[in-house]
């Protein structure tokens, strides 16, 4: 694991302390071939141990697959790690039986629906950050966070958060209720939430924490051109790993190891800690599957960047040079946060 401690960071102005470093779950349950279910809980207890304290989920990763695991997970933990953590829960996806994904609900009705069934999978009295995954264009997002803040009332949910919204839709839900945080992708290739996005939750004392801050591995340093991808691999539709777009992403893999290896560290944790220096309102979510992926992962608490190695690092890869769409088309028009 990583010698560095893992240090503190508050989520928004008014809200929970968590760790500097959050655990991505849903590679455990779905999207990224078969996991394994041990070692995934096994790698839960290493990051509660190493002092992870933010467990993100989603109610639809593998249809409660990944809040049932998180659940065995948090029941097998030392109390004192159990008390400590903390669950980030999206909701709203509508699944087919088939695994498909047919739109969102967002109706208050709807909302306290899925908190019921994600408070039993989780076995906890009460859901610490709650979301709804992408915005119901049926649905007013006052609504829903309005249900949230219903749901906080009674005591079921701790904090509302946001997901992938854009700047108009983060005032009009911060002026219902008071937003901790907004999950959003942020990485050395997907910068685009600096124009507009992270100013607005900058004035309004709103956190991020930053998922895809490897972009699905593409920019791990691990994934290679003739990589084979397991049946329902999310990669094998994301533009961003398609043909010459991969190639072309790979290549600034290649600029970005070049820093990485006079730094002596991995590409992986060059990219994190990039994100990480982004700022103290940028909690980095971290995908490990695995242990082994975990510890380099935490790895980057040890590494630092100064403003040399940072303007180095956007040199090699500069904003907006990724080639591909980070979403499939039909799941890029769901996305607030791209219009």
């Amino acid at each position: 694991m990583a010698t560095t401690p893992v240090p503190a960071r508050t989520l928004g102005t008014a809200g929970p302390l968590t760790s500097a470093l959050g655990l991505g779950c849903m590679g455990m349950s779905a999207l990224y071939g078969t996991a394994d279910r041990a070692e995934s809980i096994a790698t839960i207890h290493a990051a509660l141990d190493a002092g992870v304290t933010l467990l993100d989920t989603g109610d639809f990763y593998g249809m409660g697959h990944n809040e049932l695991l998180i659940g065995e997970a948090l029941r097998s933990a030392p109390a004192a790690h159990r008390e400590k953590a903390l669950t980030s829960v999206k909701f709203g996806a509508l699944r087919t039986v088939e695994g498909g994904f047919t739109g969102y609900d967002g109706r208050p009705n709807a909302v306290k629906n899925f908190a019921a069934y994600s408070l039993q999978r989780l076995g906890t009295d009460h859901i610490d950050i709650y979301r709804i995954a992408r915005v119901d264009p049926d649905v007013p997002i006052e609504e829903t966070v309005g249900a949230i803040a219903e749901l906080i009332e009674a005591g079921h949910v701790r904090y509302v958060g946001l997901s992938e919204v854009g700047a108009d839709t983060i005032r009009r839900a911060a002026a219902t209720a008071p937003i901790t945080d907004l999950q959003i992708e942020y990485s050395l290739i997907s910068r685009g939430i600096e124009a507009e996005i992270l100013p607005t939750t900058r004035e309004l004392g709103i956190g991020i924490t930053a998922y895809g801050v490897l972009s699905r591995g593409l920019i791990s340093g691990h994934f290679t051109h003739d990589r084979e991808l397991a049946p329902g691999d999310f990669r094998s539709m994301s533009p961003r790993f398609q043909g010459e777009n991969l190639r072309h992403n790979l290549g600034l893999v290649d600029a970005l190891r070049k820093i990485a290896d006079q730094k002596g560290v991995s590409v992986a944790q060059t990219a994190i800690a990039w994100v990480s220096a982004r700022g103290e309102d940028i909690v980095p979510l971290i995908g490990a599957r695995t242990r082994d992926r975990l510890t380099e992962a935490l790895g980057s608490l040890d590494v630092t960047l100064d403003a040399a190695d940072i303007a180095a690092i956007e040199e090699a890869v500069p904003a907006g040079s990724a080639a591909g769409d980070r979403y499939p088309a039909a799941q890029m028009a769901h996305l607030d946060s791209e219009r």
